[in-house]
């Protein structure tokens, strides 16, 4: 009986009523193959076509996967499971990209990397190919953010035409069942520390001759809301600690007396907003450790090593320390405040003069109770993510065994 010959690479198109261009792509796929002499195939992950695309890709050589949840993530999932291909380059069936020039994709590949990105602006995008609002504002920005975030190398996150070993992107899990799947995927590897290369690849006009499945502003936000998701530093941390500091600033300059800008007077209102804003960013702080302590246990975001530190350091019980001085000075001050109220004999006093005295002690008191209950909550999330530490040994020293 002569041995079964591993499948080297499979090309995977999602598929959703293509039959005006599935077969161009098939073909070209396949003799891509023929060309390169690599032992692969061709499969068309179907997500509920009425058009006849199914009986198109039979005929021209495909394998079928049924996809029964729509969505363009969950074809692509189904797809990469059912692959036999130790490789798997992925592109979008509606001829925008060439299939007849996979070698530089395959290359990186063999080489080591576990992720192959093409990039549209290094290779060319024809005219008519790109909307203009996708090509000069949405990939650059949502781009440019997750590099920022992520410190991506991507410089095209949502280039269709992709490549990768299979065995290393099902290990990341993803789970995104629309059009973020395609960020979901670059941040993951980048967090995963997986090895990511990036090739020069072209974007040819969609040749169905219809409107494409994307909704512009939709799927972006859909794509920004991911990548903010899986940031809680970007989204928790730097936006909180923003307003933390303002608003400490601003209550510094108010507290003793008003203050005046040119012709403008600030007092008791605006230090109001700015306790408002001290609560508010230190409350955004908090779920920035919440999320990224759940996070990283749960390999959603990476936890820095200054992060986990900081953990080790502040004990449940020193939080609560600072939470009782907190109070303790909260209740200070509005016994004083009463105090003042009491020298008046309970009638008509200054709310400019009390006021500085009622608002610090209201956000003391604020801020001792948020410190003091989200220590308890993250010493919750310490305590499951133990059990599941203890929990993973045994079954790592039967496996070892």
């Amino acid at each position: 009986m002569a041995p079964k010959v591993a499948c080297e690479l499979t090309i995977l198109m999602p598929c959703l009523n293509e039959a005006a261009t599935l077969a161009r792509c098939i073909a070209k796929a396949r003799d891509f193959l023929a060309r390169s002499g690599i032992l692969g195939e061709v499969v068309i992950a179907d997500n509920g076509s009425t058009d006849g695309s199914q009986g198109i890709a039979t005929a021209h050589g495909a394998r079928i996967v049924p996809v029964e949840a729509r969505g363009y993530g969950n074809a692509l999932i189904a797809g990469i499971r059912a692959a036999r291909g130790r490789y798997v380059i992925m592109g979008d069936s509606d001829d925008s990209y060439d299939f007849g020039a996979l070698a530089p994709f395959v290359e990186k590949l063999r080489e080591g990397y576990e992720l192959v990105m093409g990039n549209r602006f290094r290779g060319g995008i024809a005219p008519g190919a790109m909307p203009l609002l996708h090509r000069y504002l949405g990939n650059p920005v949502l781009t440019g953010i997750g590099r920022m975030f992520f410190r991506s190398p991507c410089g095209d996150f949502h280039c269709g035409l992709r490549g990768f070993q299979r065995a290393a992107i099902l290990g990341l899990d993803l789970r995104s069942p629309g059009m973020e799947f395609a960020s979901e995927m670059v941040v993951k590897a980048t967090l995963h520390r997986l090895k990511i290369a990036e090739v020069p690849t072209t974007l040819a006009p969609d040749g169905r001759g219809r409107a494409p499945h994307l909704n512009s502003w939709r799927d972006g936000w859909r794509h920004l809301r991911f990548l903010l998701l899986y940031s809680p530093r970007w989204l928790f941390l730097y936006p909180g600690a923003g307003l933390f500091v303002l608003g400490l600033a601003v209550m510094a300059w108010l507290l003793p007396k008003p203050g005046v800008v040119g012709s403008i007077a600030f007092d008791i209102h605006t230090l109001f907003y700015a306790s408002v804003a001290v609560v508010v960013g230190f409350h955004s702080m908090l779920l920035w450790v919440f999320a990224t302590v759940y996070g990283s246990r749960e390999g959603l975001v990476e936890e820095d090593r200054w992060f986990r530190s900081m953990i080790r350091v502040v004990k449940l019980e020193a939080a609560l320390a600072a939470s009782g001085v907190l109070l303790l000075l909260g209740l200070a001050l509005a016994g004083y405040a009463l105090g003042s109220w009491g020298a008046a004999a309970f009638g008509a006093i200054s709310p400019e003069q009390t006021m500085r005295l009622v608002i610090p002690s209201g956000t003391a008191i604020l801020l001792a109770f948020q410190i003091a209950f989200g220590a308890f909550f993250i010493s919750v999330l310490k305590i499951r993510a133990g059990r599941a530490e203890s929990e993973e040994r045994p079954q790592s020293r039967a496996r070892a065994a």
